[in-house]
């Protein structure tokens, strides 16, 4: 009995022992595991931010100081998460986090019944205000953290052009849009260390055409719209503007269509600005010269169509420059006729229409002019006058700057520089895509387009200068077939015309109240190009 006895006690010594040796490890593991464990939570956490945290900044420029500004760089922002092992005070903690920080009575009872988790986000972006009542609080098991993010700083501003960094298929950070996806091997490191990047964008001229967008949207109660400027001489952009944007620091919140870089990836029909390109092509054909004349009776029957002018007027006799200048249709179709079908389709195609220009930005679509090879005559006489085909704003800028530069049309490009993490550059050189007219019918179609801004757009006309441009006005296609109520203004404009600086494309997306676009984007336009005639210090061209 006495030797039972010895045993149960020994078996009782033993088993406290035991249970104070695991207590004893418990709390060792907790003591000075538990911070490492955390960190390693943490870590998880951060590592799905690596790809971002090796990203290269985006730079661009500023021609009166020659300074960079940052546009696209990684950043700390701080989040708040939970250790729900931690919480010890559930109805202090509930409180916080329900009244204070604006979770649901779900989502907190969903973090305190994971009794054995380490790490919980809380909120991904808090407010600062937040931040510093989970810093005065203190609670046990409510934390702040920190996470190297992607941070836009101009916002809205260059949004659709610079893109945004999100999450591929396979959940890693990846450049979405924009710049951010064409150079995404670059700014990512994927091939080494990441690269920074200097874009073509001048931030003051960014700056001006982004506000005249917005008040220009804003004004004419429209839908949305763009802003291009172009340097025609060796094809980079000045300025891209959209609208409507998206703040790229909150993607998350946006639509999917504003996410669309509407001057690369949105055709339109383009309307009279096209009778540029035809006359263009009437003149380096020697099919027609400015001073040659048709007589206009306002309408034209044609493959059992009736086609007149926008005002539905005749004007009698008329020249091509006034065809250009009073924007005819009759006019336009006459070009084209003269022209002929396959050589009007093979100028289209050389300047550039139908195809994407190659700009170093993800996404760009090409246009539509399938219209012009079905053969129907038709076809090609609506395209004369810019309807029935479709173009990119970027497209039809850079057919005006091919124009403005003597008839060479260049690659347009976003990227001025890649800069290696060694301090070596590699610069984009100008690029000629093709030639499709002469210099000699450049000089002329750039003189005739100076008379419609003379004889019709005052307030394009500036004294001192001679200033180039055509606007357009289209109906837009309807889904059902045939055309809706609804149009598109665009103009086109360079200066000075013969030693152009910069060229100018503004268009409106279903402005209100106005309806024609010498009335609603004249104003915007004489605004844009007085700044930069004034920001680049040009001379005058003209007494």
């Amino acid at each position: 009995m006495a030797m039972s006895n010895w045993r149960v006690n020994t078996f009782l010594v033993l088993l406290v022992l035991l249970a104070g040796g695991i207590g004893y490890r418990l709390f060792y593991l907790f003591a000075t595991s538990g911070p490492e464990l955390r960190q390693r939570a943490e870590a998880q956490y951060s590592n799905q931010q690596e790809s971002a945290f090796r990203r290269g900044d985006i730079f661009i420029g500023d021609f009166s100081t020659q300074e960079k500004t940052l546009v696209a760089t990684v950043k700390d922002f701080s989040y708040i998460y939970a250790v729900p092992k931690e919480i010890v005070d559930q109805t202090t903690t509930r409180q916080l986090l329900v009244e204070k920080l604006g979770l649901t009575v779900e989502r907190v009872d969903n973090i305190f019944s994971k009794k054995e988790d380490e790490f919980e986000v809380l909120i991904k972006s808090p407010t600062a205000e937040q931040v510093e009542l989970v810093k005065q609080t203190n609670l046990v098991g409510v934390r702040i953290g920190s996470e190297p993010r992607r941070y836009y700083p101009l916002g809205e501003q260059l949004a659709q052009t610079i893109g945004f960094v999100g999450h591929n298929e396979a959940g890693q950070k990846t450049g979405q849009y924009g710049v951010e996806a064409y150079y995404d091997s670059e700014l990512g490191g994927r091939e080494g260390p990441a690269d920074d990047l200097v874009l073509t964008i001048d931030k003051n001229i960014q700056t001006f055409a982004a506000q005249a967008l917005e008040e220009l949207v804003k004004s004419m109660a429209a839908t949305g719209g763009s802003i291009i400027v172009q340097d025609p001489q060796t094809g980079e952009i000045l300025a891209m503007v959209g609208s409507p944007s998206f703040d790229p620091n909150n993607y998350q919140t946006a639509k999917l269509s504003q996410f669309v870089n509407v001057n690369i990836q949105s055709g339109f029909e383009p309307g009279s600005t096209f009778k540029a390109i035809t006359m263009s092509g009437a003149l380096d054909k020697k099919a027609l010269t400015p001073t040659s004349t048709y007589t206009d009776t306002g309408v034209v029957d044609i493959a059992g169509y009736q086609i007149k002018n926008f005002n539905e007027k005749s004007f009698g006799l008329q020249t091509m420059t006034q065809v250009l200048e009073k924007s005819l249709n009759t006019g336009a179709i006459y070009m084209e006729e003269r022209l002929g079908d396959d050589n009007f389709l093979n100028y289209v195609l050389d300047f550039g229409f139908g195809q994407a220009s190659g700009v170093d930005l993800a996404g760009e679509v090409g246009g539509d002019i399938s219209n012009l090879y079905s053969k129907r005559k038709i076809n090609f006489v609506t395209a004369a006058f810019g309807q029935g085909i479709a173009v990119t704003p970027l497209q039809l800028i850079n057919s005006y700057s091919a124009v403005a530069n003597g008839g060479k049309l260049m690659r347009p490009h976003i990227v001025k520089a890649v800069v290696h993490p060694d301090g070596s550059q590699t610069q984009t050189m100008p690029e000629i895509i093709s030639t499709p007219i002469s210099e000699r019918s450049a000089l002329t179609i750039s003189k005739m387009l100076v008379d419609v801004v003379d004889h019709g757009f005052d307030k394009v006309r500036i004294t001192g200068y001679d200033v180039a441009g055509k606007t357009g006005t289209a109906q837009i296609a309807s889904p059902e077939g045939g055309y809706s109520d609804q149009f598109i203004h665009d103009m086109v404009a360079f200066a000075p015309a013969f030693a152009p600086k910069f060229v100018i494309l503004i268009k409106l997306d279903k402005p209100q109240g106005l309806k024609f676009a010498a009335d609603s984007l004249s104003p915007t336009m004489g605004k844009m190009t007085r700044f930069l005639l004034n920001y680049f210090n040009v001379p005058p061209s003209r007494e």
